[in-house]
C-alpha cells in the first residue's frame, strides 16, 4: 500500500514538473532487510536481542526448544557405537582368545599323538625288516600314524580358520553401515546446533515478530536485520527524463530534517511502473514512469519509508539557475 501511494505520488509530481523540468524527482527510503528464523518449527526459548540494538556477526539472537533434536542426535551417536562395535567385531578374528586357547591345547597333543604313532611306525618297520614283526602289526602301525597325521592337520586348520576375520564384502558392507551412521550423525548434530541462531550480519535489529514462548513456523522469521549497506534510495522517473539517467550516475537525495546525501544510481527498471492508455499520447507519455534506485556510503541519517526528494548531480548548477 505505501509503495502504491509513493508511485502515485511520483507520478503526479513527475506529471507537474515535467514543463519546469528541474531534475527534482520524488522517492522514498527502502531497504533490503536480512530475515533469521529456524529452519524447522519450535518454540521460542530466549531471545538475545532488542529492536533498535545494533549486533555484530556472529552475535546469537535467539534459541529455539531442541528436545526432539538432542533425541535425534542421541539416538544417531547410539547407532554409530553399533555400528562401529559390529566392524571391529568382524574385523577381529572370528573366535575369541579362550577359544584358540582350547585349539592350541589340542594341537599339542595331536602332536605328542602324532610322535608315538611315529616311533611305533618306525619300530615295526624295523621288525618287519628283520623278519620278526607281522604285517598286521606293520599295518595297525601305519594306520595309527596316519591317524594321527591328519588329527594334527585338522586342529591346525581350525586354528587357522579361528584367527581369520570375516569375508572381505561382510566387513565392506559393515563399513558402508558405518559411515552411513555417521551421516546421520552429523546431520543431527547440524539440526541440533540450528536450534541456537546467531546473526548472518551486522546491522540493527529492526523488528522481532516471535517472543519467547511463542511457536515458529517452519522458515518464518524470528528478526529481521539491517545492514547499513542494504539501504536504498527508491525514486521515479519520467519517460522523458529516462535517457539522462544512467547506472553510476551520482544523485543528490535530501529529505526533511536531515542533511543531503550523495547516492550513485545501482538499479534502473526496463518496465514501467505506471501503465497508461493503448494509445500514447503526448499527454499520457508523461504519465508513463520508471522505477530507480539508488545506493549510498552514508545511509545514517535516512529511516526506511522516509520520503526524499532525488536530483541528478550534473543537473544541480542547471536547477540553480
Amino acid at each position: 500500500m505505501i509503495a502504491r501511494i509513493f508511485l502515485l505520488a511520483a507520478a503526479l509530481a513527475l506529471g507537474a514538473c515535467s514543463k519546469t523540468d528541474t531534475g527534482r524527482m520524488q522517492g522514498w527510503v527502502e531497504a533490503d532487510f536480512v530475515f533469521v528464523g529456524p529452519d524447522e518449527a519450535g518454540r521460542v526459548e530466549t531471545l538475545n536481542v532488542r529492536e533498535g540494538e545494533t549486533v555484530a556477526t556472529g552475535a546469537p539472537l535467539f534459541a529455539v526448544d531442541a528436545d526432539l533434536q538432542q533425541a535425534d542426535v542421541n539416538n544417531a551417536r547410539a547407532q554409530v557405537a553399533e555400528a562401529r562395535a559390529r566392524l571391529k567385531r568382524l574385523e577381529a578374528a572370528q573366535q575369541r582368545k579362550e577359544e584358540i586357547a582350547v585349539l592350541e591345547a589340542q594341537e599339542k597333543r595331536a602332536e605328542a599323538m602324532l610322535a608315538l604313532s611315529t616311533a611305533e611306525l618306525d619300530r615295526q618297520q624295523s621288525l618287519s625288516a628283520k623278519g620278526v614283526g607281522t604285517q598286521a602289526q606293520l599295518d595297525t602301525a601305519k594306520a595309527n600314524f596316519n591317524r594321527d597325521k591328519a588329527a594334527l592337520d585338522e586342529v591346525r586348520q581350525q586354528m587357522t580358520v579361528a584367527r581369520l576375520s570375516a569375508r572381505d564384502e561382510d566387513i565392506a558392507a559393515s563399513r558402508q553401515t558405518l559411515a552411513a551412521a555417521e551421516a546421520r550423525r552429523n546431520s543431527a548434530e547440524t539440526r541440533l546446533a540450528r536450534r541456537k541462531l546467531a546473526s548472518p550480519v551486522s546491522g540493527t535489529v529492526q523488528q522481532i515478530y516471535f517472543r519467547p514462548g511463542e511457536m515458529v513456523p517452519a522458515g518464518k522469521p524470528v528478526v529481521a536485520i539491517l545492514p547499513p549497506g542494504n539501504i536504498k534510495i527508491r525514486f521515479f522517473v519520467a519517460e522523458a527524463m529516462l535517457a539522462k539517467v544512467a547506472y553510476g550516475d551520482s544523485v543528490a537525495v535530501t529529505c526533511d530534517g536531515c542533511k543531503p546525501v550523495s547516492a550513485k544510481v545501482s538499479f534502473i527498471a526496463r518496465a514501467a511502473e505506471y501503465t497508461p492508455p493503448v494509445i500514447y499520447s503526448l499527454e499520457e507519455r508523461n504519465k508513463l514512469v520508471f522505477m530507480v534506485e539508488a545506493r549510498t556510503d552514508t545511509p545514517d541519517g535516512l529511516r526506511v519509508g522516509q520520503p526524499v526528494q532525488v536530483l541528478l548531480v550534473g543537473r544541480v548548477a542547471e536547477a540553480k539557475k
